[in-house]
C-alpha cells in the first residue's frame, strides 16, 4: 500500500463524462444524474483499508440525503490486484448493502479526466456541475448541507489520502 494525496484539482472545474459499467451491469453517464441536486464522485476501491474503514459511512450518507447522487468508481485495473476485479466490486457492493452506483474504469481513463490520485477520492459537485469540494470525506457533509441550503461551501478543504491508484503500465 503506498500513501498518496489527492490532487487538489481548481473548484469550479467541470464534472468529466463518463460511460462506464456497473456492477448492476448497466452502463452509466454523467447525464444519467442530471436530476440531482448535488454529485458525489468517490474513487474507490475494495482492498484500500482507508476505503473499508469509510465504506459504511458513504452508504449511510448516501442514504440519509436523497438530494444528492452518490457514484462509486473503482480505476484499480490493474491484474496484480485481483480483490478491485469487476466480480469482486460485486461482492464487496453486496456485503456492505451499498445502494449507489459502483462503476469499473477499466481503462483507467476517468480516474485521469478527474485527476484522480488515491483510494478514497472524493469530488462533490453542485447542480451546474461544477467542483465545490475535493478532498477528505470528512468534508462531504458539511459540503452537501450547504449545497442543500443554497449556502457557500465551507472554503476549508483538505486533501484525501489513502492508497494510490494502481495504474496500468
Amino acid at each position: 500500500m503506498a500513501l498518496q494525496y489527492s490532487k487538489m484539482i481548481p473548484l469550479g472545474s467541470e464534472a468529466a463524462n463518463f460511460d462506464l459499467k456497473g456492477i448492476d451491469e448497466n452502463t452509466y453517464s454523467l447525464k444519467d444524474f442530471a436530476d440531482k441536486k448535488i454529485l458525489v464522485i468517490i474513487f474507490m476501491c475494495n482492498h484500500c483499508p482507508y476505503v473499508q474503514k469509510m465504506w459504511d459511512d458513504l452508504v449511510k450518507l448516501s442514504n440519509d440525503f436523497s438530494e444528492a447522487q452518490f457514484v462509486g468508481i473503482n480505476s484499480n485495473a490493474n491484474p496484480n490486484y485481483p480483490e478491485d476485479s469487476f466480480e469482486k466490486m460485486k461482492e464487496y457492493a453486496a456485503e456492505r448493502k451499498m445502494v449507489f452506483p459502483y462503476l469499473y474504469d477499466e481503462t483507467q481513463e476517468v480516474a485521469r479526466a478527474y485527476s484522480a490520485q488515491c483510494t478514497p477520492d472524493i469530488y462533490v459537485f453542485n447542480s451546474e456541475r461544477k467542483l465545490v469540494y475535493r478532498g477528505a470525506f470528512e468534508g462531504v457533509l458539511p459540503a452537501i448541507e450547504a449545497l442543500q441550503k443554497n449556502e457557500p461551501v465551507p472554503g476549508n478543504q483538505v486533501h484525501s489520502m489513502g492508497c494510490s491508484i494502481k495504474w496500468q503500465i
